[in-house]
């Protein structure tokens, strides 16, 4: 029986009698291999996890440790550090001394640049214009700033150069007027451009484009309080905006069309995106034309917040 079976497995496998006797000692090699675990490493010393258990606490004290020395570093080094109080003009300090009164480098480095621009500030009052520059920084600075209140009105530059000239008569009518105080009007957000945008003190070319360029792929603002989602906006810029913005009663966005719009359409859409879109498609075509929007809310991979958000632009006709 046994020759008949190895002449089985000779002639099925096209054995030689060397080749077979080689597989049956990798055979038997195999079985070794598998059985040694069992015959030599038995161990009957039931497990105690003391040991392994004082590690793992000698390791936790030693990251409990090392995170305190961590947030007690950054903490020394992040701390504020006091501001030096002294008379100082603005139009002499550098950088470093900017910080010194309290101020970050880089709004530091604006008012340098502004310096540079637009020329010596003339009074507090326009120091106190500087974007960023925190209010209660310079209520501090106030009484020691070395410059006037306010700029010099025409009246005073008039009755400087008037006492250097004799041709003029003393009862000689005045010609100044009183200069109009300039105040932002408010503005549809739906219709302003760019210009208009940068009214707003923080908007300059490229956050005003990228506004208009939110606005135009989403199909229009339903909400003035949109505008928060446009990247890069500062939470005071946004404030600005909601105060001399308004949307007009009789505005309607622009909808998609479920039923006909394409994915390349639906994608581009600030509010739905690649993943939605190809959701939203594939839906369409496993169980027809959608009945109405609210069928939109049966895509799993859709929310109710994003549903909301969405629904304003959307239409099924």
């Amino acid at each position: 029986m046994l020759n008949r079976l190895l002449r089985a497995l000779q002639e099925y496998f096209s054995f030689s009698q060397r080749e077979l006797k080689q597989f049956f000692i990798l055979i038997f090699l195999m079985v070794v291999l598998l059985a040694a675990p069992f015959l030599f490493f038995q161990d009957d010393v039931p497990y105690d996890p003391t040991t392994d258990q004082q590690i793992l606490d000698s390791l936790v004290v030693q990251l409990d440790s090392q995170a305190a020395e961590v947030k007690a570093e950054r903490t020394y080094a992040y701390r504020r550090k006091p501001i030096k109080l002294y008379r100082f003009n603005p139009n002499e300090l550098t950088v470093a001394q900017w910080q010194e009164l309290g101020l970050n480098k880089y709004i530091a480095q604006r008012i340098l640049n502004y310096r540079a621009k637009a020329g010596d500030f003339k009074s507090k009052a326009q120091l106190q214009k500087i974007y960023g520059l925190p209010d209660s920084l310079f209520q501090q600075w106030y009484p020691y700033i070395a410059l006037p209140d306010e700029s010099p009105g025409y009246a005073r530059t008039y009755a400087k150069y008037r006492l250097f000239s004799g041709a003029f008569p003393e009862n000689r009518a005045k010609t100044e007027y009183p200069r109009k105080r300039w105040e932002l009007q408010p503005f549809d957000l739906n219709t302003a451009d760019t210009t208009e945008l940068k009214q707003i003190r923080g908007i300059g070319s490229t956050l005003s484009a990228r506004i208009v360029k939110f606005r135009d792929k989403m199909g229009g603002f339903h909400s003035v309080e949109q505008v928060a989602e446009v990247y890069g906006l500062a939470p005071e810029v946004v404030d600005s905006v909601r105060k001399y913005s308004f949307i007009g009663k009789a505005f309607e966005p622009r909808r998609l069309n479920l039923n006909t719009a394409t994915f390349d359409e639906l994608r581009q859409h600030p509010y739905i995106g690649y993943g939605l879109a190809k959701a939203i498609i594939s839906y369409r075509t496993q169980h027809g034309p959608y009945p109405n929007v609210e069928e939109l809310r049966k895509i799993k991979i859709l929310d109710e917040a994003k549903f909301q958000k969405m629904q304003a632009y959307l239409s099924t006709h």
